[in-house]
């Protein structure tokens, strides 16, 4: 951000939004959320952005203290952003913001990335919503788009990029499809499921939250209104 754009007050909340309050800035932070991204994947992820809106924001991100680049070994050698340790700790800020707008009296219009969908499970899961212990692998495939989520114990404990090794449970479909099953909306049979449907059904109901955004009853019954987006 640039120095006339700036608050100039020495309020930390003015500093933070300093540093993450322009257009799109807080949005390409959430699409490092869960580890590091090509400038490519970046922008396929976030067409409205544009080439050069998406550059300034990752420059100014970095200059910022958000996020940093750095290459990756042969044979990828390729370049990747990636959140800093203050930048992760923005982690928070996004529950707090995905719980606040999931209760909008607006309706939410628009697209939703990959990334989105899956953090909407790690955002909105509570224990307490399926209180036996329970361990589980999951993946998920969407689209082109593959991840992995492990519950131990009835805690979330890894939600990240790539294969899972031996899942109890995979799910697989085009992307709006799968997230429809993540929201709860019947039928089921528009994805693949393989494996234990049990096990996937306790993280639905561990993650599926109300309209408010709060921890929707233990007995919650597949329905409407469901995770996805953060």
């Amino acid at each position: 951000m640039t120095a006339e754009r700036r608050y100039g007050e020495a309020c930390p909340v003015a500093h933070a939004l300093d540093v993450i309050g322009d257009r799109w800035a807080l949005l390409v932070v959430r699409e490092l959320r869960l580890g590091p991204r090509r400038y490519s994947d970046l922008q396929t992820a976030l067409p409205g952005a544009g080439p050069n809106v998406l550059t300034r924001r990752l420059r100014d991100l970095e200059a910022g203290g958000v996020l940093t680049r750095r290459t990756l070994p042969p044979p990828a050698a390729a370049q990747v952003y990636e959140l800093t340790p203050w930048g992760a700790d923005l982690e928070p800020v996004f529950r707090a913001l995905a719980r606040w707008g999931v209760g909008s009296p607006v309706p939410r219009e628009g697209r939703l990335t990959a990334d989105s969908v899956m953090l909407g499970l790690r955002t909105f899961f509570d224990a307490d919503r399926v209180p036996r212990p329970w361990t589980a692998l999951f993946e998920f495939r969407l689209d082109r788009h593959v991840f992995r989520l492990r519950v131990e114990n009835g805690r979330l404990t890894e939600l990240a990029r790539g294969p899972a090794d031996t899942p109890d449970v995979v799910v697989a479909g085009p992307q709006a499809q799968v997230q429809a099953v993540l929201d709860g909306a019947p039928p089921w049979d528009r994805v693949s499921v393989t494996g234990d449907p049990a096990l996937l059904d306790r993280l639905l109901r561990a993650s599926r939250p109300t309209s408010s955004g709060a921890p929707a009853p233990a007995d919650l019954t597949p329905g409407p209104g469901g995770p996805s987006g953060t």
